[in-house]
């Protein structure tokens, strides 16, 4: 399969083709997983590669391995010293296992500035007890024989009160929406907006008009899913948890075809018994979109 800036994915070549990754704007599925611990799909985090400035979506476990992979096939501007970015959707675990990585090993691999972080009310209180967690480690690396510098592991946080443009520089402005996902109070969609390409992010989120409006005929949507046959047959008090949560395929059938984009990749999938083919066959059986379930190291 090759996504819409050319690239084919990780899964049809082996290899990520040879592509000037300076220019132009790439969506990179670092993690595409869920709270399940599948070997084979990293915790939600999504790499906005702009003109060779990555800017991630979520902190989800594995995330700075899974950028050093990606690294490996030839995106050379995912190196874990370029992590400076993240903008967090809510602060599920699975979305936010990743941050103490992201806070420290970059840092222990020479990045030499403050990470940038973006994201609902309770992050800067996530950050503060995680330096106070591995006080220990940053006394000895600043105070013992390591040469590590003394600004790479400072954070330095942005919480969002309301929706809106939260972040621009000279290569992209992001928004953010609000969305809906069970019992959180404050959680966001993102939409990224760069010279060439719109891109949009859900996070986990109940379908919304927010969702909609951000995307408007966007590049990429990337958005959550889970199986409506697998859901049918879980026990009622997940199935209440699931609807006032996430997306089903039928939900997000209906969603892509008011929102429009070029592409639909789905991520944080929720399967439970079906696969990658049947949930593409309950989407594309009521859109008539482009539509990928996406997988970690893919790349469009």
């Amino acid at each position: 399969m090759v996504g819409l800036s050319g690239c084919a994915t990780a899964e049809q070549s082996g290899e990520t083709p040879s592509v000037d990754w300076a220019s132009g704007t790439y969506v990179v599925m670092l993690g595409s997983g869920t709270p399940n611990a599948e070997p084979d799909r990293s915790g939600s985090a999504v790499a906005i590669l702009v003109d060779g400035t990555p800017y991630l979506v979520d902190a989800g476990p594995g995330v700075v391995r899974r950028a050093n992979a990606a690294r490996g096939r030839g995106l050379e501007p995912l190196h874990v010293s370029n992590l400076h970015h993240l903008f967090v959707t809510h602060l599920h675990s699975d979305h936010t296992l990743g941050l103490p990585d992201l806070m420290f090993t970059p840092w222990v691999l020479e990045r030499d500035q403050p990470l940038q972080v973006y994201g609902p009310e309770g992050t800067a209180a996530m950050v503060t007890h995680l330096h106070s967690a591995y006080e220990a480690d940053i006394r000895v690396r600043l105070d013992g024989l390591e040469p590590a510098n003394d600004r790479g592991y400072l954070v330095n946080v942005h919480e969002i009160a309301e929706a809106g443009i939260v972040y621009e520089d000279d290569k992209v402005r992001v928004s953010a929406f609000a969305v809906r996902h069970g019992s959180w109070e404050s959680s966001w969609g993102y939409r990224f907006e760069s010279r060439d390409r719109v891109i949009v992010i859900s996070g986990d989120a109940v379908p919304s008009e927010a969702v909609i409006e951000g995307c408007g005929g966007c590049d990429v949507l990337v958005h959550e899913v889970y199986s409506q046959a697998g859901f049918e047959r879980r026990d009622s008090i997940w199935q209440r948890y699931h609807a006032n949560s996430h997306t089903s395929t039928v939900q997000l059938a209906e969603l892509a075809s008011r929102a429009r984009p070029e592409l639909l990749v789905l991520y944080h999938q929720l399967y439970w018994g079906t696969s990658d083919e049947d949930l593409l066959d309950e989407i594309t059986s009521r859109y008539g979109g482009r539509v990928v379930s996406g997988k970690d190291l893919d790349v469009y």
